[in-house]
């Protein structure tokens, strides 16, 4: 009785604001802030359960009558380990917010919107003033793909429209976000999918704020090449000229672009990246040194294989970590160290500075996909692991089985790069010869490396040979494999301007990065940018 008295007057209350946005937003905010501090006193609140809890979500994937009742093990001999795991679960749409939701006492078991009411009042702790209507501004690409902002149950957070999300083109779907977000100077936070997005979009910023400027000044948006006319003509709609903000962008652009973000938005106090692990952290720092000086960067959020597995409860610290929740999706972990037949351990069962590989199971007919994720336990909030991810498997380059992951090469062009003088890195990628064909010539198997530099228009055979010579040093098995001839030296090439901005959209989903390309029309599209 109490229960629906309760939702019956949030109800009336809702419906009473609706003529008054700004007290509807008050509203809202207050019930979402009060159901996220509750979902997190019950993280918090954990104490030997977690097991329990894991076994509780296996039997709801699985289903009544599934056989569940014999716990995971029977579990294991019914579903063996190894199933293929998609990079992304296709769109699916999010729920409607229900009220009932947000009630002392009511516990709604989707991870998505427990996800973002932890997310929200982990944001407001630490930024106060984040939540505040249309205080943030989203630069994010969804073509086909109904995922909400982080903020997604309080969505007059916003004031990027929706529409500027799905327009066909990645270009232009940032182009017009920036545009919106430009016009709205007491922003306090940025919001976007990716490094890369926000890394695009502040590219557009640095080539195109005349044009954009006198888009604000007219309140008219230019037709561009990817914006069909209908979705152009509903933005015009929500445009009005606004020439002291375009006069404000173009006396600030004219003083460069280091730390413009926070000259453009005075009062910006955060950056929030859905996605800034593994690749992304390449955009991140690069952000970071230059337009994005002075911010922090939160990434709330612990994805993979399309599913949300952690959340980040510590937005002010740098380096990203994230609680894995029970409640979420059911979670097996491969020891790295372990035989070649290694037994998997649960979320209790882990132990503090190991590595371990991923295995998920977060959806009804998809049980135990090895991700490729490699994670590394960093400590325990109560009984909860933290973890950071450490690579991507899939990201691995192997010609002869000498496996060298991501990161540890990322490390060896970082080295070479500090004997480049006046070289500053933009973006790169790597493809093993067999990906090439014929192209690659009657040579041994070897890597081929494409790089986007800032600062240098060519290279030396002696430079290029450098980054083979630090792989060598690196890696004593590519070193004894390039001693017996087994292994090819390392070809370096060149691409131009602006080369990955174009191979991110041909990915045609807003996915992080590779490093390691495995399609041959993305090889086409690298190999015609070669400038040297």
């Amino acid at each position: 009785m109490l229960l629906a008295v309760a939702v019956a007057v949030l109800a009336v209350a809702l419906a009473v604001a609706v003529a008054v946005p700004a007290l509807r937003h008050r509203l809202v905010r207050s019930a979402l802030r009060r159901a996220g501090g509750r979902y997190r006193r019950r993280l918090e609140a954990l104490d030997s359960d977690v097991r329990l809890r894991q076994e509780r979500r296996l039997r709801r994937l699985l289903g009544t009558g599934s056989g569940a009742a014999g716990g995971w093990e029977e579990f294991q001999e019914r579903h063996p380990l190894g199933q293929p795991c998609r990079d992304e679960a296709p769109g699916v749409p999010l729920p409607p917010l229900r009220l009932w939701a947000l009630l002392p006492g009511c516990r709604d078991s989707d991870p998505r919107l427990q996800g973002s009411l932890l997310y929200l009042d982990a944001l407001r702790a630490a930024f106060p003033r984040a939540l505040a209507r249309r205080g943030t501004a989203l630069l994010h690409w969804s073509p086909g793909w109904p995922r909400g902002p982080a903020g997604w149950p309080l969505p007059t957070l916003y004031c990027t429209p929706a529409a500027a999300a799905v327009v066909p083109s990645r270009a232009a779907a940032l182009r017009v976000q920036l545009l919106f977000a430009l016009r709205q100077r007491a922003l306090h936070v940025l919001e976007a999918g990716l490094a890369a997005e926000l890394h695009d979009a502040l590219v557009a910023l640095r080539t195109e704020w005349p044009r954009l400027a006198q888009e604000l000044e007219l309140g008219r948006l230019s037709p561009q090449p990817g914006l069909p006319d209908e979705v152009r003509e509903q933005l015009q709609a929500l445009l009005s000229p606004a020439a002291a903000r375009a006069a404000e962008l173009r006396a600030e652009c004219a003083r460069g672009f280091e730390g413009i973000v926070l000259r453009l938005w005075p009062r910006l106090e955060v950056v929030v990246v859905r996605t800034m692990c593994g690749t992304e952290r390449l955009y991140c720092d690069s952000l970071r040194q230059a337009e994005c000086q002075g911010l922090p960067f939160y990434c709330p959020f612990y994805q993979a294989a399309g599913a949300l597995l952690g959340v980040n409860l510590w937005p002010a610290e740098p380096a990203p970590r994230f609680v894995l929740c029970p409640d979420w999706a059911f979670c097996e972990f491969l020891p790295c160290l372990a035989s070649k037949e290694p037994r998997t351990v649960l979320l209790d069962e882990l132990w503090e500075g190991r590595e371990y590989g991923l295995v998920v199971t977060a959806q009804p007919g998809e049980y135990r996909c090895h991700t490729g994720e490699v994670l590394k336990v960093t400590g325990f909030h109560k009984q909860c692991p933290v973890v950071e991810p450490v690579r991507r498997e899939s990201q691995t380059l192997s010609v002869r089985g000498e496996s060298i992951p991501e990161e540890q090469f990322f490390q060896s062009l970082c080295r070479t790069l500090s004997m480049w003088p006046g070289a500053r890195l933009i973006d790169y990628v790597c493809v093993e010869s067999s990906l090439l064909g014929d192209s690659s010539g009657p040579c041994a198997p070897h890597y081929e490396v494409f790089l986007e530099l800032q600062g240098l228009r060519d290279l030396s055979e002696g430079q290029r040979y450098k980054l083979d010579q630090c792989l060598q040093e690196d890696f004593p098995t590519y070193k004894s494999f390039r001693f017996k001839g087994s292994i090819g030296p390392l070809r370096l090439h060149l691409v131009r301007p602006r080369t990955f901005t174009r191979l991110r959209e041909a990915l045609g989903s807003p996915v992080p990065m590779p490093r390691v390309l495995h399609e041959e029309q993305l090889l086409r599209l690298i190999q015609g940018a070669v400038i040297s």
